[in-house]
């Protein structure tokens, strides 16, 4: 009788499989949409999955201008810089952050929710924003 241990198979980097996915910001809440992107590009959601491989996907999300966030933190929601001299710390809040790059604000969520490993780079350049409907990646999905 075959134990199932023993007739799994490891998964091989040529096996991968990346898909595509394409999420529209318009109106969801960030702290919603984030850890759903975040389990997409680290390939959380396949059976497949092996923390010791990035299997994960490819991620397009439109709409980022469109993103909302919950209660007052648009006021009170700092993103800070430092560029480790003195005097070189800049701050600035969700909302104006939001006005100037949308794109900004996703991408820092991403990765601040992502394992700071070996992986993280590369999953984020997987990540692609845009603060429109218009993206560069029509070719890539079937359906839209």
């Amino acid at each position: 009788m075959n134990k199932l241990t023993q007739s799994t198979k490891p998964t091989k980097e040529k096996q991968v499989v990346r898909n595509w996915h394409l999420i529209d910001a318009k109106g969801k809440i960030l702290g919603r949409m984030v850890p759903e992107i975040v389990k997409l590009v680290q390939g959380k959601h396949k059976t497949s999955y092996v923390p010791n491989m990035d299997i994960g996907d490819y991620i397009v999300v439109i709409n980022a201008s469109k993103v909302t966030i919950s209660g007052k933190k648009s006021l009170s929601k700092v993103y800070t810089n430092y560029s480790g001299y003195p005097g070189g710390l800049k701050k600035i809040n969700f909302a104006d952050l939001l006005k100037k790059d949308p794109r900004e604000v996703i991408k820092r969520a991403v990765s601040g929710m992502l394992a700071k490993n070996k992986f993280r780079d590369d999953r984020l350049n997987r990540v692609n924003v845009f603060a429109n409907e218009e993206h560069s990646f029509k070719n890539k999905f079937t359906n839209k």
